[in-house]
Formats: structure tokens, sequence, C-alpha cells
């Protein structure tokens, strides 16, 4: 018998090795596969593990098990009232069946191509049932339940499971944000307006009572004023009365003084005869 050449022994033990890691395949935890005979799947999908088949006629597809994140593109949406918003969204999904998933759409870009026109088409008409305030405020999560809910139905039958839909922003489109916020200013101009006015009527209200109040303290503090003035004046002649009852030349002679000493001054000149009553006191 002839004697094996190393090279071909080597060979051999090559194609063995090789033959024996194309026999085995392992599937990580986080994910899910399908083995493949001629570009068809055969039997079911296999989880986590250390597996086997045929080698050089079957490969091995795998698939993500966690839990994907869909971020769409904005995208614009009509509400019942008739405006329109610019709604951008995201979905968490996961390919639950991978079987399924791959006789249906084959790849992962496939699936989210199925998801964005499902989840786009059902965001659409839900939205377009409800008003725009509706939507940015009361009744947002129950419109988001139910699309999550009409979406999951509509992907089982892809291998998908749709865990939640949600929407991340809702803006208004740019040629309208101008219109809008215009009409916002002008509306705020006007309340400021009739703020305005409103303080300028109460103003002129409360100057008014001032006034009122005013010329009434006034009236009735002249009015004392005069009521005391007159009192006075009535115990003023009292008392000169009584003085002058009981010394009249006195009373007589006091006054007079009074009187020089108010006409009479530095720069004061008077033209009267010698005989005037004025100087009777002076004589």
């Amino acid at each position: 018998m002839a004697q094996k050449s190393p090279i071909a022994v080597i060979v051999v033990l090559i194609l063995l090795l090789v033959g024996i890691f194309q026999c085995f395949y392992t599937i990580d935890e986080t994910q899910r596969g399908i083995v493949l005979q001629m570009g068809k799947p055969v039997g079911e999908a296999v989880g986590p593990g250390l597996h086997f088949k045929l080698p050089f006629v079957q490969n091995v597809e795998k698939f993500d098990h966690r839990i994907l994140e869909y971020d769409a593109n904005p995208a614009e949406i009509i509400t019942k009232d008739k405006k329109t918003l610019v709604v951008d969204n995201y979905a968490r999904w996961r390919i639950d069946e991978p079987l399924t998933f791959f006789r249906r759409v084959r790849t992962v870009r496939g699936g989210i191509s199925r998801l964005d026109d499902i989840v786009y088409s059902e965001l659409r008409v839900s939205l377009g049932r409800h008003n725009l305030d509706e939507i940015v405020s009361s009744k947002r999560n129950e419109i988001m339940q139910n699309v999550t809910e009409t979406v999951r139905k509509d992907l089982e039958n892809y291998g998908i499971r749709v865990v939640d839909v949600r929407i991340k922003r809702t803006d208004l489109p740019t040629e309208n944000q101008k219109a809008i916020y215009a009409r916002m200013r002008s509306e705020r101009e006007r309340q400021a307006k009739r703020y305005r006015s409103e303080g300028h009527e109460e103003a002129a209200k409360i100057r008014a009572e001032a006034d009122k109040d005013r010329t009434i303290m006034l009236a009735e503090a002249r009015r004392k004023a005069n009521i005391t003035e007159g009192e006075g004046d009535a115990v003023a002649t009292k008392i000169y009365g009584e003085a002058y009852s009981e010394d009249a030349e006195f009373y007589s002679f006091v006054r007079s003084l009074e009187a020089y000493r108010k006409s009479l001054g530095d720069r004061t000149g008077l033209v009267l005869t010698p005989e005037s009553e004025y100087f009777q006191y002076m004589k």
C-alpha cells in the first residue's frame, strides 16, 4: 500500500474540521434563528443554545428577539376640525415569530417598512376622528392606546408584536405657524387694549370719587370754619361791646392807637386838616 502524502492528510483534516464547524451553530440568548435550505425555511424557529444543521446545504438566519425601537419620520395628519398637524411618533416592537416574519417580510428592513405603513395609516385614521385640542391634551393617551391595540392586531400576521406606539411631538406646519402666531399676537393685543381701557375707566371712577370726596370735605371744612369764625366774631363783638360799655373813652383811645399803627408808617402820607377827629388823641 502506498504511503499517504502528508499534504493530503492535512487537507482531509481541514475538510473534516470545516465540516464539523458547518454542522453546528449557536443562537445567543437575545436571538432566535431559523434554518434555511436552498433559501427556504426548514422546521420551526430555534431558540438559544447549540444546534445541528447539514453542512454546506443549510444556513441559519438569526433575528434579534429583544424589543426594538422604530422612530418614524414626521408626517402631516389632518384632524377632525380640519387642522393640519405634523406628528412625530415612534413604536417599540419585537420579532415574536421569526418563521412567520421571514416568510412575510424577509428582513428587519422589510418589517420596519411594513410597520411604518400600518402605524401611519392607523394614526391618520384615529387622529382624524378627534379635534386638535383633544389630541394635544384630554384624549391623547386614549387615542394612543387604541392605535397600539389596532396596530398590534394588524401586525400579528407578520410575526411582529407591537409593544407600544407613542407620539413624541406634535407641531404645526411651517406655513401655518406664522399665521397662527400673528393671530395669537393680535388676540393678546386685543386683550391688552381691553385691560387698558378697563383700567382707564376704573381710574376715572376712582378720580371722580376722590374729587367728590374732596369737594365734600372742603365744603364741610369751610362750613365749619365759617361757623367757627362767626362764633369768634360774635364773641369778639361781645367782648368789644362789654369793654366799650365799661369805658367808652378808653376803648376809643385804644382803637385810635391801632388805627395809627396800621395807617402810619415810614412811607405813609395823609392829607388831612389839623382839625380832623383823626388827630384828636395826638394833640
